[in-house]
């Protein structure tokens, strides 16, 4: 892999960048990325202000590489943890579920890169305005949190990538080497991975979480709660619960009452297979073992340059 734009922008080796996901990725999971010569971030969504303080300390003593922390703008105490992430001096933020105008200047008086996360066009030049430093662009193969307008990352990149000029990191069902060389065939420079890290040794998942993960076929996870916030969730009993709700024409607090309290971390952190809210993406169902991370991104790069040698002979 050469260098470009994204790996300049971070001072990293390889433009690869780790989902900041939520019960996932604290800082084990970051600072084995970063080490690997990726970009590790910190999840910083599921994390309360003093375990955020925790998980900044020991990334410190982890990794002297680059890394950053994902602040969903929907946090309950935004200003305390924005507070905090300029307190104890970090360097790069990815910041998603909200607009990006909010904190990108503060974050840019503070000396910190910002990027914040878009599922459309429109946003993505709404990012440009607000003068964040690159973007995320995610289809809706992506786990978690998805954008409503459900676009597919293939369908994604090529009309970000005309609608900016800022550096453009794809996400959203990217596995494997090739996966990368495509999106920067449409006009990325990087990528964001989430599933992959996601089902790792590092990984603050729980093990029940993973091996279920690792059994999927295709077809095993699909869209939901999009009255609340669309959703890809793997489909257990409580998908089965919400699915018959929404097409019942079910109410967004009769939503809220079935999934119950802390259903996200009932599901990936606590293990509750059945009831809990499991959240990974479709391409889980390629993925078929628990490795470590280093063995991931050495397989990320050794395709990326086998595919890259296969197209230059077409």
């Amino acid at each position: 892999m050469n260098s470009n734009r994204i790996t300049e922008l971070f001072g990293i080796q390889y433009p690869i960048i780790q989902g900041g996901m939520v019960w996932i990725s604290g800082w084990r999971l970051a600072a084995a990325v970063s080490n690997a010569g990726g970009l590790g971030l910190l999840g910083a969504g599921s994390m309360h202000p003093e375990t955020l303080v925790e998980h900044i300390h020991k990334m410190r003593e982890a990794t002297d590489k680059p890394w950053g922390v994902n602040v969903p703008l929907m946090y309950p105490e935004i200003d305390r943890l924005v507070d905090i992430l300029i307190e104890e001096g970090v360097k790069i933020v990815f910041t998603s579920a909200g607009s990006p105008k909010k904190f990108t200047q503060r974050f840019h008086e503070a000396g910190m890169k910002v990027v914040h996360v878009v599922s459309s066009s429109k946003f993505a030049r709404k990012c440009e305005e607000a003068g964040v430093d690159a973007i995320v662009a995610e289809g809706f193969e992506a786990g978690g949190h998805n954008g409503r307008e459900e676009t597919t990352t293939l369908t994604l990149i090529p009309q970000v990538r005309k609608a900016t000029t800022l550096p453009l990191i794809a996400a959203g069902g990217i596995g494997s080497g090739e996966a990368i060389l495509a999106a920067m065939a449409l006009g990325a420079e990087g990528v964001q991975i989430g599933t992959l890290f996601a089902l790792t040794e590092e990984s603050s998942a729980s093990e029940a979480f993973k091996q279920c993960c690792t059994n999927l076929e295709e077809g095993d996870t699909m869209l939901a709660l999009k009255l609340i916030s669309p959703t890809r969730l793997v489909k257990n009993e409580l998908f089965g619960r919400i699915a018959e709700a929404e097409k019942a024409g079910t109410t967004v607090e009769e939503l809220r009452a079935i999934l119950g309290q802390a259903a996200t971390k009932r599901g990936i952190f606590e293990g509750d297979i059945d009831n809990g809210e499991l959240e990974i993406g479709q391409i889980a169902s390629a993925v078929k073992s628990i490795r470590p991370v280093s063995e991931v991104m050495k397989e990320l790069v050794e395709g990326f340059d086998q595919a890259r040698e296969r197209v230059a002979g077409f």
